[in-house]
């Protein structure tokens, strides 16, 4: 409900330009970030100032503290909260999107679900933060595709969400411009959209559009259990590109509520740029080309299958020395025995613990303050050790403490030139930063020192990451050309 129309020329006038002007905005920021979680923008006041003046201009609010009277208002409150949400939500998406993400649902992660499932003929797949529901249609396209003349014996629920109800709108309704099929080639659209008469939107077709369902839903739901209880046994949940919008404790938590709400044998695919070492001591973590996705760690140890650190490798195996050599080993390597995950999935071998070692599970349990005061213990004794600088540096990273975070990979990259994760792991951090140029350095580094081994090695501190999945990454972020 907004306010009458004939104040709002006025009102433009009243509203500050700059969040600067307005002495509440801080109070209303604090108000928004609680109340969504969207931690993205904590450090970008002005781009969030120009989204809240759209709302004071609509609702006639002349100023934060105005327009925070307005969302509390009994009768039209949650209407503009909604309103508000879908402003300052930042929903790019679009059909397809990661195609080595699609190629491993269409290959592994789907065929897998579909044989587990035979008896049943149930599947449950859960679109989470899905934006204009481009995602959830590629999902139903591929699985309808891949179940073919059976579909319709099966029981199949996808469904799509979103704290964005103009998203959902548009997800709902189902019709798209030329950006959002960008990846789909000609082929493809007439086989899977109806093209309207001027050419320039596309709609998908009955036979797909008529399979997922769109619902509003917070992820933060989760976390107070107030979320639906129909939100649980999925097989597959799709958490991909939200929870970088997340305070990292709170993007920690989500993850630990997503796997809570999976299926036993269930799969979970988050962001390409979202997978983190804290993630593998929650769940086990699956090596695909080009993708990283998660499961459930005890159908993982259920079936005793081959991993390594957390992660499952099916095809990647040590590399063996010839006859009479050795394999090199960088001071990365000799500082421990093997590479472990945070929480093992399964019983490692015997082994000596490592100081860094109690980290490691520590920052898997989600103790991220008492993870990094033991890095820190470990560091007064052993500063010229990298591994737990480069420990302190993920740490602090997961705690938002990115300064700290910076000087801790450096660190790391002063006392071992060829410690390939902590180059990756800082061009990262840059590129997130804005600063395109250091994380592009940082990232090519990563690439030249990995150029030198063999693609199906496994890189020191990776967690079961293979050379040639982490230059498929670094490609993902910097363009193909950066694995040259």
């Amino acid at each position: 409900m907004e306010r009458p129309a004939r104040r709002i020329s006025s009102m433009k006038s009243r509203v500050s330009d700059s969040w600067q002007g307005d002495p509440a905005f801080a109070r209303l920021k604090k108000l928004i970030i609680d109340r969504t979680g969207h931690a993205y923008f904590d450090d970008k006041d002005s781009a969030l100032w120009e989204r809240i003046k759209r709302r004071l201009v609509a609702t006639q609010s002349s100023s934060s503290d105005d327009y925070m009277a307005f969302l509390q208002d009994s009768r039209a409150g949650e209407a503009e909260w909604a309103r508000l949400e879908a402003e300052i939500t930042i929903g790019e998406t679009f059909f397809f999107r990661y195609l080595e993400q699609f190629a491993a649902l269409r290959t592994t992660i789907l065929p897998d679900i579909v044989q587990r499932n035979a008896e049943s003929r149930r599947i449950r797949i859960w679109s989470a933060g899905c934006s204009t529901g481009a995602e959830t249609y590629s999902i139903a396209i591929v699985l309808k595709e891949l179940l073919a003349a059976e579909f319709d014996a099966w029981r199949v629920r996808i469904v799509g969400t979103d704290i964005n109800e103009d998203s959902l709108a548009v997800a709902r309704h189902g019709w798209y411009g030329q950006w959002a099929l960008r990846t789909v080639s000609s082929a493809e659209r007439s086989k899977y959209f109806v093209v309207n008469p001027e050419g320039k939107q596309w709609r998908i077709r009955p036979e797909f559009h008529s399979i997922p369902a769109f619902e509003r839903h917070n992820l933060l739901s989760l976390l107070n259990d107030t979320s639906p209880l129909q939100f649980s046994d999925f097989d597959l949940i799709l958490c991909r590109n939200v929870l970088i919008y997340f305070e990292p404790d709170t993007a920690i938590a989500i993850m630990g509520k997503l796997r809570d709400r999976l299926a036993p044998d269930g799969w979970l695919l988050v962001g390409t740029a979202e997978p983190s070492p804290i993630f593998s001591g929650m769940l086990g973590v699956v090596t695909l080309p080009g993708t990283i996705a998660y499961r459930r760690s005890e159908i993982l140890a259920a079936e005793e299958t081959h991993l390594r650190g957390g992660f499952e490798d099916t095809n990647v195996r040590p590399i063996e020395p010839g006859p009479g050599k050795a394999i090199s080993k960088s001071p990365t390597a000799r500082a421990k025995k093997t590479s472990k995950s945070i929480i093992p999935a399964v019983a490692p071998e015997k082994e000596q613990s490592t100081p860094v070692d109690e980290v490691k599970d520590l920052a898997g349990r989600g103790d991220l303050t008492a993870a990094l005061l033991r890095c820190r213990e470990i560091l007064r004794k052993e500063s010229e050790n990298p591994l737990p600088h480069y420990y302190e540096g993920l740490i602090t990273q997961a705690l938002a403490d990115q300064k700290s975070a910076d000087l801790a990979f450096r660190k790391a990259i002063y006392l071992d030139k060829g410690f390939i994760m902590a180059h990756f792991q800082l061009g990262l951090l840059k590129l997130r930063e804005g600063d395109r140029q250091s994380g592009r350095r940082f990232m090519i580094n990563a690439v030249r020192l990995a150029n030198a081994l063999p693609d199906h090695s496994l890189v020191d501190e990776g967690n079961g990451l293979s050379v040639l999945l982490l230059k498929q990454s670094i490609a993902l972020h910097l363009g193909q050309d950066a694995t040259g």
